[in-house]
């Protein structure tokens, strides 16, 4: 590519731009050259560059859209996470596919073709499987080290709480068995997972367990394994009521470890149910410490939560009452107390113990009294941001219903799912959004493409990036 001038019909060469081997290398250089004339002749274009490109676009056909800017976020994201440290594009593709669009295997691998042109095979996911669960480890220690140097994670506290999976199978085997159902899927098998967050829900850990296993038997493998795992000298777990045991208690102060759960106050002694309430006193926000076999008992008593507990109380009578009148509808309900078959009368016994707990709330701790009764209520109620990341695992990612059925297949989802979750995590807390409000707006950038048919090159024409998805761009920690 040259510029030249003529002289009295001679050809003179005024400037050598260079030489390319493709026919894009050779428009770039065209482009370069027609810069320096203007720059240096000040000679102006003859046509306008719209002109020039609707002459252009009249040799073009729009043959699609892909959502190329996405992926590079996304990309860009996990390159904080430094996933691309794993050597596994397969496995980082399906991670980005299930935060863009969570579906099946198959059809995430016809949406990377569709949204981003990437060409996967099945037949590699399954080859590649093996591989997945080595990375298991390396993939936890890289998210990890985001939950420290992002989000200030030092291990001191941590929230548990476990969900369940289940399967579009009604097969069961050594690892998916029925069993408790969060999901009320009771008639299909499904696996448990334990999940470890912090104060602002991001995921530091998580760990799957057979299906019929008790939630409650999670709680100590996980958390003395993360404790060990880590080198963790002090450490303090909150959970909630379904955790504790004087088994479990009595595990987790041999090795060191502090805890805050939900008591069960209804299953407590009347004697500890009237102390509790005498002492309380209905005073709204008040609070009262008491020593138990389980740890000391802090107890709070809130008006807002009174108003609650007694509206759920009135109907569940009012529903008692109904059925004691009809003796041929009777069922089990709460305060319903059979003395014979189709013959049943109020539980008054029940209805006075529940109403001295009215608008109380208890946690178990073996925390010293140097850290007050409002801070081991406060951290208890931050556990809302396990469920909220579950909510986001199920809902966001569709973590479930699991359609895999060999162990391998199933571990690789979770991991995946776990990846995914750990990156939706970080948007959410990043730019105050939710994952999919963050997605909707990245994906508002498209990038349209044209078949130039005379040239047979695709031309990419990218929509404008606005000012608000930049300023969501740098919260995140990129630059665009």
């Amino acid at each position: 590519m040259q510029v030249v001038r003529y002289e009295n019909r001679k050809k003179i060469i005024v400037a050598h731009i260079g030489s390319a081997r493709t026919k894009q290398a050779m428009l770039s250089l065209r482009r370069e050259a027609e810069s320096w004339v203007e720059k240096v002749t000040k000679q102006q274009h003859l046509f306008s560059a719209q002109t020039d490109s609707i002459v252009v676009l009249n040799k073009c056909r729009y043959v699609g859209i892909r959502y190329s800017f996405i992926y590079e976020i996304l990309t860009g994201i996990f390159t904080l996470f430094k996933f691309h440290l794993l050597n596994n594009p397969l496995l980082t593709d399906l991670v980005l596919m299930r935060i863009v669009e969570p579906a099946s295997k198959v059809h995430s691998f016809q949406l990377l073709e569709d949204y981003f042109g990437i060409k996967r095979q099945l037949r590699d996911f399954y080859r590649q499987l093996p591989k997945f669960i080595e990375l298991e480890n390396a993939v936890g220690t890289k998210i990890l080290a985001v939950a420290k140097k992002h989000f200030k994670f030092d291990f001191s506290l941590i929230f548990y709480d476990v969900t369940t999976l289940y399967f579009e199978s009604f097969k069961s085997d050594d690892l998916r068995k029925p069993g408790f159902s969060k999901d009320n899927k009771f008639n299909q098998p499904q696996v448990i997972i334990g999940l470890v967050v912090n104060g602002q829900g991001f995921p530091v850990d998580c760990k799957m367990f057979e299906g019929n296993i008790f939630e409650g038997n999670t709680l100590l493998p996980v958390i003395i394994n993360f404790k060990k795992k880590h080198q963790v000298r002090q450490l303090t777990v909150v959970a909630d009521a379904a955790m504790i045991s004087l088994k479990n208690i009595r595990v987790l102060e041999e090795n060191n470890l502090n805890y805050i759960v939900g008591a069960r106050l209804g299953n407590a002694p009347l004697r500890l149910i009237k102390e509790i309430s005498f002492k309380l006193a209905m005073k709204d926000r008040a609070t009262n410490r008491i020593k138990t076999g389980h740890g000391d008992l802090v107890c709070s008593f809130s008006n807002i939560r009174y108003r609650k507990d007694k509206y759920e109380m009135d109907k569940q009578i009012n529903k008692a009452e109904k059925l004691v009148k009809e003796p041929s509808m009777a069922r089990r309900v709460k305060f319903l107390k059979f003395i014979a078959p189709n013959n049943g009368i109020l539980n008054t016994d029940l209805i006075d113990k529940t109403k001295m707990l009215l608008g109380i709330k208890g946690y178990y701790t073996n925390l010293g009294e140097e850290i007050s009764d409002a801070v081991i209520i406060s951290q208890y109620r931050n556990l809302w941001h396990v469920e909220q990341s579950f909510r986001v695992a199920k809902n966001d990612l569709q973590m479930r219903p699991i359609y895999h059925y060999k162990p391998n297949a199933i571990k690789a989802h979770v991991l995946i799912c776990f990846m995914a979750l750990a990156v939706s995590k970080f948007l959410e807390i990043k730019t105050g959004k939710s994952v999919r409000a963050v997605i909707a707006q990245l994906k508002e950038v498209t990038d349209a493409r044209l078949f130039n048919t005379i040239t047979k090159e695709e031309i990419v024409l990218r929509s404008e990036i606005s000012d608000d998805l930049r300023r969501l761009i740098h919260d995140i920690g990129l630059w665009y």
